[in-house]
């Protein structure tokens, strides 16, 4: 008789680990152009608050402050950005909310 194999309590039942079809990958993949610092990159120390026009690149339409992942910021730069921000808001320079 041919005997089943054994699987383990936590072993796929197909082949196929990461699921799907069991293609490859295409090979036409869009590659992303690699983020940079714009502030490490210009070699900018301080942030300043009163600059709206270069603190609304960093905050969404509903106001909310984008994180480092899309704005591409290093995180030390990214903290500056949000303290910049914050206090911009407080002495009512930028919107807490959309409008």
């Amino acid at each position: 008789m041919i005997e089943a194999k054994k699987r383990g309590k936590f072993q796929s039942k197909s082949k196929n680990l990461r699921g799907g079809k069991g293609k490859r990958p295409s090979k036409n993949r869009v590659f992303f152009k690699k983020k940079f610092c714009k502030f490490c990159a210009d070699k900018i120390d301080e942030m300043d608050y009163k600059d709206v026009l270069k603190l609304k690149k960093f905050i969404t339409e509903q106001g909310k402050i984008l994180p480092n992942r899309i704005s591409g910021n290093c995180a030390g730069h990214q903290r500056m950005v949000a303290e910049a921000i914050k206090k911009a808001r407080y002495i009512a320079l930028l919107p807490y909310v959309a409008e």
